[in-house]
C-alpha cells in the first residue's frame, strides 16, 4: 500500500517536473526555438532525449514484462540498433544538416517533390498515433496499479485524460528544448530507479533460485533460430538473424525517417555531434534493455515463476509495478512511480511536438496557407501541440483491450510503414531516374502489401508450410499452428519492396532520359 510519504512524493514530483519544463523551455520566439530549440542543444543531452524518447515506459514495464515470460533474447535486438544508428549517422545526417531542414520529409520534398513529402508525412502522423497511442496507455497500468491499492476505482481512460492534459501544458509553452531537458531529467530518475529495484531484489528473500531460472531457460541470451527450419526461424522475433537483420533495419527507418527522432537530432549545433547523439543513443539503449531484462528476470527468481493469475494480475506489464507497489520502501517506491509517469509524459511531449512540426511545415506550409509572420506561426504551433494532445488520447483509450506486451505493441505497429518510409529515403538516394509518381505509387503499394503480409501470411508448424488466411481465428491459429511474420523482418521486407516496386516504375523513364542526355546537332 503506499503510505503519505508516498503520495506526497508524487504530488510534488509531478508538480515539480511541469514547473522545471516551463523554466527549462525558456522564451520561444520562432518556430525554429519551438521544434528545434534554436538549434543550440549540446549532443548528450539530444542523445539522452532520443533514448527516453524511444523507450521510457514501453521499456520500464514492458521490457521487464518479456523477460518475465521469455528469456534475455530481447538483447539482441540492441546489435542491430547500434549497425542501424551507424548507417543513419553516416549516410542520411549529413543530407539532414547540409540543406538545413526542419523536418525528415523536407529532403523527400527536395529529391521529388511536395507530394511525396506531404504523403510521408501523413504516414507519419497515422504512425505515430498508433505506436505513441500505445505508450501513453502504457503509461496508465501503472497508475491504475497504484490507484486500485490506494481504494479507487478508477479506468484507464480517466487516467490517459489526465496525462495527456498535464503534458500538453508544458509543452504548449516550452517546446523542443523543454521536452529535451525534461526527458534528461526524467531518464535519471527511471534508469536509476531499475538500478534500485535491482539492489533491493538481490538482497530479498527469493522465493525460486537461480537454478531454477536457468532450467527453465530464462537466462538463454543468444537464439540462433536455426533448430526448427526456416520458416519458424522467420516466425520469431528474437532469434538471432532476425533480430540483428531487423533490428538494424528497423533502427535505420526509425532514426533515419521518422520525425520524432530526426527532429531531436537537427537540434544538435553540428553534424559532428549530431552524429555522437544518434550513436551513443544506440549504445545507451542496450545497456537499458539489459538493465530492465535484468530487472525481469530476478522479479521472475523473486516471484518463484509463479503464473500471473496466481500473482493476481491480468498482463504481465503489472508485475514491476506490483513489485514497486507493495515490496519498495516508501519514499522511494513514490519516486519510481512518479518517475515512470514522468518518462511517459517525456515520450508523449515529445510526439505532440514533432506532430504539430510536420504538421506546420510538411502539410500546412506547403498545402495550406502559411502563417503570415513568425509570431502567427508561433501561435497556430501551439494550437496544433493542443489539438494532438486531444487526438492523442482518443488513439490511446484503442489499445485498452489487448493484451500482449505493450512494448512488443508498440514496436510491432510501426512496421506497417516503417519499411515504405526507409525505402522512400533509400529510392531517392539510389536511383536519379525515379521520379514523384513512381515514388508516390510504390509507396502506396508498399504500405497495402505490409497490411497484406501482416494480417494474411502465417506459417503452419503442423504443415511446414505458408499459407495464406486474411485475420484467420484464434482456433484455426491454435489447430494449425500458424505463426505470423516477426515483427523486426517488417521493415526489411517493406524497404525492399518499396526500393524494388520503385525502381521497376522508373524504368519507363529510361526512353525519355536518354533523348534528354542526347546531344543536339549542330
Amino acid at each position: 500500500m503506499l503510505t503519505p510519504l508516498d503520495f506526497a512524493v508524487l504530488v510534488l514530483y509531478a508538480v515539480g517536473i511541469v514547473a522545471f519544463g516551463l523554466k527549462a523551455g525558456g522564451r520561444q520566439t520562432s518556430t525554429r526555438d519551438y521544434f528545434l530549440g534554436g538549434r543550440d542543444l549540446p549532443w548528450w543531452a539530444v542523445c539522452f532525449s532520443v533514448v527516453a524518447t524511444e523507450t521510457s515506459t514501453l521499456t520500464v514495464i514492458g521490457v521487464p514484462a518479456v523477460a518475465y515470460g521469455g528469456a534475455l533474447t530481447f538483447l539482441q535486438l540492441t546489435i542491430g540498433y547500434v549497425i542501424g544508428r551507424v548507417v543513419v549517422a553516416y549516410v542520411l545526417l549529413p543530407r539532414y544538416f547540409r540543406g538545413e531542414l526542419q523536418t525528415a520529409y523536407a529532403f523527400l520534398g527536395d529529391r521529388f517533390g511536395d507530394g511525396m513529402r506531404g504523403l510521408a508525412s501523413v504516414t507519419f502522423l497515422v504512425t505515430r498515433l498508433l505506436a505513441d497511442g500505445v505508450r501513453l496507455f502504457a503509461t496508465a497500468i501503472p497508475i491504475q496499479v497504484v490507484a486500485r491499492a490506494a481504494g479507487f476505482e478508477v479506468g484507464y481512460p480517466t487516467v490517459i485524460l489526465a496525462i495527456g492534459v498535464v503534458t500538453a501544458a508544458y509543452t504548449y509553452v516550452g517546446g523542443l528544448k523543454a521536452v529535451v531537458w525534461m526527458d534528461v531529467v526524467q531518464m535519471g530518475i527511471y534508469v536509476g530507479g531499475a538500478v534500485l529495484a535491482v539492489v533491493l531484489l538481490a538482497v530479498s528473500p527469493m522465493a525460486g533460485s537461480w537454478a531454477a531460472a536457468a532450467e527453465a531457460g530464462k537466462l538463454q541470451l543468444l537464439d540462433l533460430g536455426m533448430a526448427d527450419g526456416l520458416g519458424v526461424m522467420l516466425t520469431s522475433p528474437y532469434a538471432l538473424p532476425v533480430a540483428v537483420l531487423g533490428g538494424a533495419v528497423f533502427s535505420m527507418a526509425s532514426h533515419g525517417t521518422d520525425q520524432l527522432i530526426v527532429q531531436r537530432i537537427l537540434a544538435c549545433r553540428t553534424l559532428e555531434e549530431g552524429r555522437k547523439a544518434m550513436v551513443w543513443s544506440g549504445i545507451v539503449v542496450a545497456v537499458q534493455f539489459a538493465l530492465f531484462l535484468l530487472v525481469g528476470l530476478m522479479l521472475w527468481v523473486h516471484y518463484g515463476g509463479a503464473p500471473l493469475a496466481d500473482l493476481g494480475l491480468t498482463r504481465g506489464d503489472e508485475v514491476f509495478p506490483m513489485y514497486i507497489l507493495n515490496e519498495m520502501p516508501p519514499g522511494l517506491r513514490g519516486l519510481l512511480l512518479a518517475g515512470i509517469v514522468a518518462a511517459a509524459m517525456s515520450t508523449l511531449s515529445s510526439s505532440l511536438n514533432a506532430l504539430a512540426g510536420s504538421t506546420l511545415m510538411d502539410l500546412l506550409e506547403r498545402f495550406g496557407h502559411a502563417p503570415e509572420t513568425p509570431e502567427k506561426a508561433l501561435a497556430l504551433s501551439r494550437v496544433l501541440t493542443l489539438v494532438w494532445a486531444g487526438v492523442f488520447v482518443g488513439f490511446a483509450m484503442l489499445f485498452t483491450g489487448l493484451d500482449n506486451p505493450v512494448v512488443e505493441l508498440g514496436l510491432g505497429i510501426a512496421g506497417f510503414t516503417y519499411g515504405g518510409l526507409l525505402g522512400a529515403f533509400a529510392l531517392g538516394l539510389l536511383s536519379r531516374r525515379a521520379r514523384q509518381t513512381d515514388a508516390m505509387v510504390a509507396f502506396v503499394v508498399t504500405i497495402a502489401a505490409m497490411v497484406l503480409l501482416i494480417f494474411g501470411l502465417w506459417w503452419s508448424t503442423e504443415t511446414s508450410s505458408w499459407t495464406l488466411d486474411w485475420r484467420p481465428s484464434a482456433a484455426i491459429r491454435d489447430t494449425l499452428g500458424l505463426r505470423a511474420v516477426a515483427w523486426p523482418l517488417y521493415p526489411v521486407i517493406g524497404s525492399v519492396f518499396m526500393v524494388v516496386l520503385g525502381s521497376l516504375l522508373a524504368l519507363r523513364h529510361a526512353g525519355a532520359d536518354a533523348a534528354a542526355e542526347r546531344p543536339t546537332s549542330p
